[in-house]
Parts: structure tokens; C-alpha cells; sequence
């Protein structure tokens, strides 16, 4: 469902610094909008700027072949990782 036909009946409630809410009231003013719409609508941008990056990978035929390759090969040798890999945490030494 569309979010702005859809009935607001959900709350968040969020903590943050005086200085915080000072520079989100500022720019909620300066884009015309209450605070509620502009933190509303800034993190559903976000939200679906992220979830996007995440969900579409669009690869033509010859660069599906390279990924699917690159998934399939063996990992290349890192003798750095290697020895990373087989340190002892810091909370164990």
C-alpha cells in the first residue's frame, strides 16, 4: 500500500540531542514540511535507496557468466588473511 494514502497509525520515538532536533526543525522549515513529514519522508527515501541497492542487480548475459564464475571459483590464496585469520582475538591473549 501506497504510504501516503495509508492511515498514520504507527508511532517511532526517537532520542537525540537538543542540537539534533534544533538541525532537523531548521531543515523541516527550509523544505516546507512539519518535522514529522520531513524526518518521514528523509528516511523512507533512504530506506528505499538502501533496500535497492540491496534487492536489483541487473547484468547483462556476458556479466551474469563473470559473476556466476567469480562466485563458482575457489578463493585466491591470501597469505595476509590466512595469518589475520589465525590470530588469537585480543580478549584471549
Amino acid at each position: 500500500m501506497d504510504s501516503t494514502t495509508e492511515s498514520r497509525s504507527e508511532r517511532v520515538d526517537l532520542r537525540m540531542t537538543p542540537t539534533a532536533k534544533y538541525v532537523l526543525r531548521q531543515a523541516a522549515a527550509v523544505a516546507n514540511k512539519t518535522l514529522t513529514e520531513f524526518l518521514l519522508d528523509s528516511s523512507l527515501h533512504a530506506a528505499h535507496d538502501t533496500l535497492a541497492d540491496r534487492r536489483l542487480f541487473v547484468l547483462d548475459e556476458r556479466q551474469w557468466d563473470e559473476f556466476t564464475a567469480a562466485l563458482d571459483a575457489p578463493p585466491a590464496d591470501n597469505p595476509l588473511l590466512r595469518a589475520l585469520l589465525a590470530r588469537k582475538p585480543a580478549w584471549e591473549e
